[in-house]
């Protein structure tokens, strides 16, 4: 196979695989998309994206100092992100779907904060390095004839990948999204919200127990 070919494809697969777990930043997609629509939800998958591709540039520089700081700080690191996603699980509890439909016209920002929010809550999570690891491994995604062409061409498939998931992903929800209406979004936000406060608190006790037992 041509190595032009051989990267762009391998280079979509992984933006795919790393964006389509839904974690923590998926539900929020979601939220938004069905609390203020597909672009809402867009953005926000965008600032993930350009947070992973930072990891994905650091895995493919072999930045081993900032691989080994992690292995290091891998439970601290664990348990800072979790709080930084409790705060902000309580937070989407807490939201108000009504006051956000009203606020969302006359807030000419709500773009400019869905994309930084989630681009500092999927850099709050340094471990998805072990996964591009692991991904560059298991794909064999630069082979000794790359060159930086091929680099490049890779992150770059892997950028398109991962912004055609949030792309497609926001484009079905938005489908089903008229068919709630208020009182079903402030349940959908109690129960995303209440997700990712548990998924918070596992990933805390997980790291306390790594941590204390290390």
């Amino acid at each position: 196979m041509d190595l032009v070919l051989y990267t762009i494809i391998r280079g979509l697969a992984i933006g795919i695989l790393v964006s389509a777990p839904m974690g923590p930043i998926g539900v929020l997609c979601i939220q938004r998309t069905l609390n203020k629509g597909r672009w809402s939800g867009f953005v926000t998958g965008l600032g993930a994206s350009i947070s992973d591709l930072g990891y994905a540039v650091l895995t493919g520089l072999g930045m081993s100092i900032v691989i080994d700081f992690i292995e290091t700080n891998e439970y601290l690191i664990q348990i800072l992100g979790s709080l930084v996603l409790a705060g902000f699980g309580a937070y989407l509890y807490r939201q108000n779907p009504a006051k956000n439909i009203k606020k969302q016209s006359a807030n000419k920002n709500t773009f400019t904060q869905d994309f930084v929010t989630a681009f500092f809550l999927t850099l709050s999570n340094p471990l998805i390095l072990f996964l591009f690891i692991g991904l560059f491994a298991r794909l064999n995604f630069f082979v000794p004839e790359s060159t930086l062409y091929h680099y490049i061409l890779g992150y770059i498939s892997i950028i398109i990948g991962a912004v055609s998931w949030w792309f497609t992903i926001t484009f079905f929800i938005n489908k089903v999204r008229t068919r709630f209406n208020l009182r079903s979004l402030w349940l959908i936000n109690r129960c995303i919200g209440g997700v990712i406060i548990i998924m918070s608190l596992v990933g805390c006790f997980m790291g306390m127990s790594g941590y204390f037992n290390h």
